[in-house]
């Protein structure tokens, strides 16, 4: 109030008129009017054209001062205003007014965007993305209880009963861009929690995730339960399989209940341990492991089968398996990926 009470003062001949404008749209507010009476109201107070354009759902609206939605070209915004929620950005409000500004105008947009941020929020966010970080653990944590739990989970946007999946990321990319592109037509919510990124979803295309991003994804069950299997599923990412998705673990979960110092101690895991110092060791006992074959190993490296049959030979020494064997190559890939959820 400091604030608009400084921008009111500004405008000493107009600091009357500021005044209605503030209480006109309070009124607004508390009628809970929607987005099309809000801006059909602006039009008419402005006595020109009122637009409202919301990012995410790209939905525009645009009102004469006759209050029939128009759809004549637009004219060049006088006056522009961002809408706001969760401190991000989800939409632009304007007029289009000819000829210079009124002084008031800046005024009017301001108390407009403030009741087009508050529609939105009563409504559904829906497309808003980033979230308040402290609300998305409420959801997404074992200490909370179910009351408490749907309740962070309707703030955030998502109905009482729509399934909710959890996924733990890492990237440099900002976390609304990867929810936004993974969950385009549903609520999505994401922050940054400890040294991982969190993004729930009503539903999630593993196939649009982008280059550089790994990603676990947890089952649409409790919030609090998905968290934990896609907390699970990023441990086993890794460059060949940057997404891994819960359900597609299988058995193979069961490895990351492995307490790590028995790991460790594992004659297996500990060969891997001794071949990781090579990278190209490394590099073709992964290839190896995930084709079962010579020649498909080879040709995922680039290299001659001979080639590959060579460092897999002195590999199988190194860890005393025998590679060619169906056995020794099921030992080398339980191995590899025991490895790989090591903390290291």
């Amino acid at each position: 109030m400091e604030a608009l009470a400084v921008r009111l003062s500004g405008l000493d001949p107009y600091v009357d008129g500021a005044i209605r404008v503030i209480a006109f749209y309070d009124t607004l507010m508390r009628r809970r009017v929607d987005l099309l009476a809000l801006a059909r109201a602006s039009a008419g107070l402005a006595e020109c054209v009122a637009g409202l354009r919301l990012h995410g759902t790209g939905r525009v609206i645009r009102v004469s001062p006759d209050g029939r939605q128009t759809s004549t070209p637009p004219s060049p915004a006088s006056t522009t205003v961002p809408v706001t929620l969760d401190e991000e950005e989800i939409g632009t409000v304007w007029l289009e007014r000819p000829g210079a500004p009124n002084p008031l105008d800046e005024v009017l947009l301001d108390r407009l965007a403030i009741a087009a941020g508050a529609v939105v929020e009563r409504y559904g966010p829906a497309r808003t993305t980033m979230a308040d970080p402290a609300l998305v653990e409420l959801a997404i944590s074992s200490d909370s209880d179910e009351a408490a739990r749907a309740r962070a989970l309707r703030l955030l946007g998502f109905a009482v009963g729509l399934p909710v999946r959890v996924v733990a990321v890492r990237s440099q990319l900002p976390l609304d861009r990867i929810g936004g592109l993974v969950c385009p037509a549903g609520p999505v919510k994401a922050a940054p929690l400890a040294d991982v990124g969190v993004i729930l979803a009503a539903a999630v295309d593993p196939s649009r995730f982008p280059a550089g991003v790994r990603a676990g994804i947890g089952a649409a069950e409790s919030p609090d339960h998905s968290w934990r299997q896609a907390r699970t599923a990023l441990r086993f990412t890794g460059l060949r399989e940057p997404v891994v998705r819960y359900d597609d673990l299988g058995a193979l979960a069961l490895l990351a209940e492995i307490p790590q110092d028995v790991s460790r101690a594992n004659a297996d895991v500990a060969g891997i341990t001794r071949v990781a110092g090579n990278p190209e060791d490394l590099e073709t006992l992964d290839a190896y492991c995930v084709t079962g074959s010579l020649r498909r190993a080879a040709d995922l490296l680039h290299l001659h089968h001979s080639s590959v049959a060579r460092r897999i030979e002195q590999i199988g020494k190194t860890l005393d398996i025998d590679l060619g064997q169906p056995t020794g190559l099921m030992r080398a890939g339980l191995a590899l990926t025991a490895w790989r959820l090591l903390d290291r």
